[in-house]
């Protein structure tokens, strides 16, 4: 079955007993491992209960097909449901899951934690088909959907937030969802006492590691710095952050450009058509911020956006060797003229 993205939240929290396979995928890795978390308490109350939860690899199973289902109908030894945990889901899972579909364990519930899975995976759409599977997607959130994210985080230990601080976290926090829940724990730890965030406490403490090697990445491209650039982008790799957050951050930032650019058209001062922008732009990149509308024009901003969204539409097709590519884009654009 599959899952709309209204319901994905309810089934996390109460799973279908109908679904006896699991699988959780898409590119937002933190985002998936805590859902599989989640799912995985109703059944046991401990993870790491060596009695009633399995964990192997999608290798392990591919290589010997019988070994899944003979897993699946061992009884607990200690009673109760049991649990198994599939690491790094693969396509290749495929024909011994089919087979395990004709007559599921209803004693026992199969997880399984993949990685991004393009429309035509045969596993992907078997779990989606199946009546006695479920398939969850797990993709990194727009701003949009990430503030509101953000929002439901702070308010469960009652902090609330202004609207410059949310859109400050959303657009800064690019990543997976691991790398959010540990950031927004910094910012409430930096809080103290103190509920309600302002920009500038966001900006005071989270404005450093990850967030801010983000910002030095978009603001060395647009500032047709290849160096610096490659410097940011590496320390970003290194951190684990997708290059589907690098491409959306990019997008971003050329899209203020472009919006401030064209109210300069339209005849506002470069001040004035700067302070519309929500948020502001980080006093500290303000200067880059001017000199990148000086050094780009409506057209260059425009084919960037195209360059960047045809980038997003490769990072989604299964096969494409996509950080060659976006270090082949990132690179151009850096040295566009």
């Amino acid at each position: 079955m599959k899952i709309p993205p209204r319901n994905i939240d309810h089934f996390v929290k109460s799973p279908d007993p109908a679904a006896r396979v699991i699988m959780i995928y898409g590119p937002d890795d933190g985002l998936m491992r805590s859902r599989a978390k989640t799912i995985g308490k109703t059944i046991v109350s401990d993870l790491n209960d060596p009695f009633n939860v399995s964990v192997f690899k999608s290798d392990d199973l591919h290589n010997d097909p019988d070994k899944l289902i003979n897993e699946a109908a061992t009884p607990s030894m200690m009673g109760g449901d049991r649990l198994i945990i599939i690491e790094d889901g693969k396509d290749g899972l495929t024909p011994a899951l089919k087979t395990y579909l004709t007559n599921p364990s209803t004693q026992t519930l199969i997880i399984i934690e993949a990685g991004d899975m393009g429309a035509r995976s045969p596993l992907r759409t078997l779990c989606e088909k199946d009546k006695a599977a479920a398939a969850l997607p797990c993709y990194i959130a727009d701003a949009r959907g990430l503030s509101q994210t953000i929002r439901g985080l702070l308010s469960q230990d009652h902090f609330t937030a202004s609207h410059d601080a949310l859109n400050w976290l959303a657009e800064n926090l690019a990543g997976d969802h691991g790398r959010v829940l540990s950031e927004i724990n910094k910012l409430m730890i930096y809080m103290g006492d103190r509920k309600h965030i302002e920009l500038n406490d966001v900006q005071a403490a989270c404005g450093s590691g990850g967030a801010l090697a983000m910002d030095d990445f978009v603001f060395s491209l647009a500032g047709r710095n290849a160096p610096a650039m490659l410097k940011a982008y590496n320390q970003l790799s290194q951190e684990g952050i997708p290059v589907i957050a690098m491409i959306r951050a990019l997008q971003n930032h050329f899209r203020r450009l472009h919006i401030t650019k064209s109210r300069m058209h339209n005849g506002d001062s470069q001040d004035s058509a700067m302070a519309k922008l929500m948020p502001k732009v980080f006093f500290k990149y303000d200067p880059a911020f001017k000199a990148q509308l000086q050094r780009w024009n409506e057209t260059s901003l425009t084919m960037a956006l195209e360059k960047l969204s045809d980038l997003e539409a490769s990072a989604k097709q299964t096969g494409t060797p996509i950080d060659t590519l976006s270090a082949q884009t990132f690179l151009g654009l850096s040295k566009s003229r």
